[in-house]
């Protein structure tokens, strides 16, 4: 069950609107990088997470955080596209944003939304769920976390740098130290769960010994002069999860030129195929 009681979880508030900004804006919103994408996100990994309860209320609890945070967007958008032209009359007029519809405000904050606020990045494009990660591994989904927090927090950071106006200061440096925090809480799960040495090869319930070892830690070269690939603590060295140890090694083809049988028929291939 959630419950809202209909104030906004940190201050929002704009001294000059800028619709120009509240289309960027847009895309922490909607965006691959925003709002949306992690509220959603975390959410359906708590819906999948089996195991110590903890977990999934920690997703639970961050998702609904999430949410507060598309609510402070929206506003933010909405008080930006105020005073914003909206006919033809307007635009012409020696208003300071006039120039504002045809020099890169989203049209649809206007046509579709009445001013306000969409669930589309800052080209409009309709959130679609294709970058919410949620696998039911527990350890996956953390370390998917850590990723959709640092680039959230990079879209804030420029952001941020894109505006002067106080209030937006104010609230996107609000946003940043939550992304701060995020970004430490995923890890700190991470660790709970034992650590790169325990966690990873993520699943760590698939038998190593299964798998083709000579592979498991092998940093592989692809060159075609054969020279050898750049060198890193990648390439040699203990492996990060303790199981193994890096080498470097060109990699040459093991198998053979593929030969496919002939088309099937019905299957609307040239007659030269079947």
């Amino acid at each position: 069950m959630f419950y809202t009681d209909g104030k906004l979880q940190y201050p929002v508030f704009v001294e000059t609107p800028d619709p120009i900004f509240a289309r960027a804006l847009q895309q922490a919103i909607g965006g691959v990088e925003g709002e949306i994408r992690v509220a959603m996100q975390y959410f359906f990994q708590a819906m999948g997470a089996r195991g110590n309860p903890k977990f999934r209320d920690l997703l639970l609890n961050t998702a609904t955080e999430e949410l507060g945070h598309i609510e402070m967007l929206a506003t933010a958008v909405a008080l930006n596209l105020e005073g914003a032209p909206v006919g033809e009359q307007e635009a012409v007029a020696a208003d300071p944003v006039a120039g504002a519809v045809l020099g890169g405000m989203n049209m649809k904050n206007i046509l579709s939304a009445g001013l306000a606020a969409m669930p589309v990045d800052s080209d409009g494009v309709p959130f679609d769920m294709s970058h919410c990660y949620a696998s039911g591994n527990i350890a996956a989904d953390m370390t998917a976390n850590v990723t959709a927090e640092s680039t959230g927090r990079v879209l804030a950071v420029r952001l941020y740098n894109m505006t002067n106006d106080p209030g937006m200061k104010d609230m996107l440096q609000f946003l940043i130290a939550r992304d701060t925090m995020h970004q430490n809480q995923w890890l700190a799960a991470l660790e709970e769960l034992g650590g790169a040495q325990d966690v990873f090869p993520i699943p760590n319930s698939h038998p190593q010994t299964e798998e083709k070892q000579e592979f498991s830690y092998a940093y592989l070269g692809f060159k075609q002069d054969g020279s050898e690939p750049v060198q890193g603590r990648w390439s040699e060295g203990e492996s990060i999860d303790g199981n193994g140890t890096f080498e470097t090694r060109n990699m040459e083809p093991l198998g053979e030129e593929p030969a496919l049988g002939r088309a099937r028929p019905g299957t609307g291939a040239q007659a030269e195929q079947l």
